[in-house]
């Protein structure tokens, strides 16, 4: 379009200079110089490209908004301190109870099916391991659980038990005079707090009507206290 323009004012242009240049002197009318002219041309030239400018004016550019910056959270790690329901619960001296074990071992008195008379005392052995990571402390207690006590009464701890050793408790028992036959008490160590953990072991004894031989390894009579005695690892 710009150029269209330009053609056109330089035909003027021409045609006016033109005009200056021809016809005779009588017939003369005052005409415009040269320079003046072309004054005028360039003016009117400068003129059209401005009214074009106005005409469409260059579009402003959008400011370019700049990215927000990512909000990231962190979660806390499962099972750190700020993690709800991790500590354990916490008993009998500040043990964890799933840190308590005991594993039965062998007997020492009295084997299964050990024949006993009607109200023969006699004194069972039993060798345990302490299979936990804590140790067993004063006042935990091994005592009947289930069937029949024979005359036996719970042994409480009196000294600490280190994980990892061997002992033996042994408690005082009387074959009843009203029974005959196989006769069972089942027995376990329990904490501070009376819960059992372990193994259960069991006393078993047949009782008989009388005339057999007692066994040579009854033990001490039914008046000596239970005990817990240390023993070595084999």
């Amino acid at each position: 379009m710009q150029k269209k323009k330009l053609v056109i004012v330089l035909t003027l242009l021409i045609a006016l200079v033109m005009s200056a240049c021809g016809g005779s002197d009588a017939d003369a009318t005052p005409t415009m110089s040269v320079e003046l002219i072309q004054t005028q041309a360039v003016l009117t030239y400068q003129a059209q490209l401005t009214q074009t400018a106005l005409a469409n004016p260059t579009a402003t550019p959008s400011p370019t908004e700049s990215p927000t910056p990512a909000v990231t959270f962190s979660a806390p790690t499962i099972g750190s301190p700020a993690a709800i329901g991790t500590t354990p619960a916490v008993i009998g001296g500040g043990a964890s109870s799933a840190c308590y074990g005991l594993a039965f071992v062998r007997d020492v008195t009295i084997p299964d099916g050990t024949q006993v008379t009607p109200g023969q005392s006699f004194t069972k052995t039993w060798q345990v391991s302490n299979t936990g990571t804590c140790a067993w402390e004063s006042g935990f207690t091994f005592n009947v659980v289930s069937g029949d006590a024979l005359g036996g009464t719970a042994v409480t701890l009196n000294q600490r038990i280190e994980a990892g050793r061997q002992y033996e408790f042994s408690v005082p028992m009387v074959a009843p005079t009203n029974k005959s036959g196989k006769v069972t008490g089942y027995w376990r160590l329990s904490d501070a707090n009376g819960s059992f953990f372990g193994d259960q072991v069991y006393v078993e004894v047949n009782i008989s009507g009388g005339g057999a031989a007692a066994p040579t390894s009854t033990g001490a009579a039914a008046t000596s206290a239970p005990t817990a005695t240390e023993t070595d690892e084999p």
